[in-house]
């Protein structure tokens, strides 16, 4: 398995270019790892956004997944606060740490702005608030504790997190990899993309002046047949386990399962822990990611995270009715020939205070499993050179 594993990443790197920016990614990785690791702190990939996956070289069309970036921004912005130092591999153009209060907004920025003898101003009514972010923004810079990448593509992410990885090994167990971006599962390979942008139009598809498309397209991954648009997707090789086993072994690993259906969350999330050996998965619903999420690891088992219903942030794309839904479903499986009631989760709590957001709550549960699996690795090592 793990010759495969070796075989796949090796085939998958010498077949896909690496990002034109990798060297300067690389360097500054380098001295960031180096300069908090002579200072014992922790350190924590963040990886944020969504991958899209190319369908031409001269990049016209694309595949994209689903995310703004909101969970990774939202994390990173506790993580700095819980004395990590943050290393933020972000989709490029989706939310990040402090910006994302005024970004993505369904206000312009320049509505939080007003003119005051000829300057532009924050809005007094803005104004504590936007003070206070800015100063953890400019405290995390002018402690050198924030270092920004990026990527768009899945190519891109996969070549960032590996050299990423590998240069964090030094850290040891005070590496954190918190995997929250919303990576492609499929592909097209860089040598089946065809060139040019795909054409529409049947004129142009086969056209004597300009050539036959179709037949300059032939064995590549996407192609026209009459009206449709064939496009013949690959899996993405699953280096989640190389990341345990060789990128960074001494690492936490946390990875997030996406699902929609609340029965199959906890299933999924539990099959992704074993199958990858990570040290927690973290599962949500699409529709209540914002309020509740369940950390699944084999240190603690099943624990759910849940925002109490009078602390919750409006969400536009939420249905609240839904919270507790994997949960019970879990619970129903798991005592469906017992004859057990399940908990009823859809309790009433006054509203009225302020919202939270709940990787306010997140970030402290990964800190403390962290800190759990620090020292077991230093009383390991401990037993080591005692033997």
């Amino acid at each position: 398995m793990a010759n495969k594993l070796s075989a796949a990443e090796s085939h998958y790197f010498t077949s896909n270019p690496p990002p034109k920016d990798l060297r300067t990614t690389t360097t500054l990785t380098r001295e960031f790892v180096r300069r908090h690791a002579d200072d014992g702190r922790r350190v924590v990939l963040v990886t944020s956004g969504g991958t899209t996956v190319p369908l031409e070289l001269q990049t016209v069309r694309y595949i994209d997944n689903f995310s703004a970036g909101t969970r990774g921004a939202t994390s990173a912005e506790f993580f700095l606060e819980h004395g990590y130092a943050v290393i933020f591999l972000h989709r490029r153009f989706s939310l990040l740490p402090f910006s994302r209060h005024y970004s993505h907004n369904v206000r312009s920025f320049l509505d939080f702005m007003q003119e005051d003898d000829g300057r532009v101003v924050v809005d007094s009514q803005h104004q504590e608030e936007m003070l206070h972010v800015f100063r953890q923004y400019a405290q995390a810079k002018q402690d050198g504790k924030l270092l920004i990448l990026s990527f768009v593509t899945i190519s891109e992410y996969l070549w960032n997190l590996r050299e990423v990885a590998q240069l964090m090994r030094p850290l040891g167990s005070n590496a954190l990899f918190y995997l929250a971006a919303a990576v492609s599962d499929f592909f097209v390979p860089y040598d089946r993309m065809v060139e040019h942008k795909i054409q529409s139009n049947e004129e142009f598809t086969q056209n004597p002046i300009m050539g036959d498309t179709a037949a300059q397209t032939k064995g590549s991954a996407v192609h026209t047949q009459g009206r449709s648009l064939i496009i013949d997707l690959e899996p993405v090789p699953k280096f989640l386990k190389q990341l345990v086993d060789g990128w960074a072994p001494e690492a936490m690993i946390v990875s997030f399962k996406l699902e929609t259906d609340p029965k199959m969350l906890v299933k999924k999330a539990e099959y992704s822990l074993k199958k990858y050996s990570h040290h927690l998965v973290i599962g949500n619903l699409l529709t209540t990611r914002k309020w509740e999420v369940v950390f699944v690891s084999a240190e603690e088992g099943l624990k759910w995270i849940r925002v109490p219903s009078h602390r919750r942030a409006k969400s536009f794309s939420g249905v609240e009715s839904l919270v507790g839904a994997a949960e019970l479903a879990a619970e129903l499986a798991a005592k469906k020939d017992e004859g057990k009631q399940p908990t009823d989760f859809m309790e009433h709590v006054p509203h009225g205070e302020p919202a939270v957001e709940i990787e306010s709550m997140i970030v402290p549960e990964v800190e403390a499993l962290h800190t759990k699996l620090i020292k077991k690795a230093q009383q390991k090592k401990v037993e080591q050179n005692g033997a």
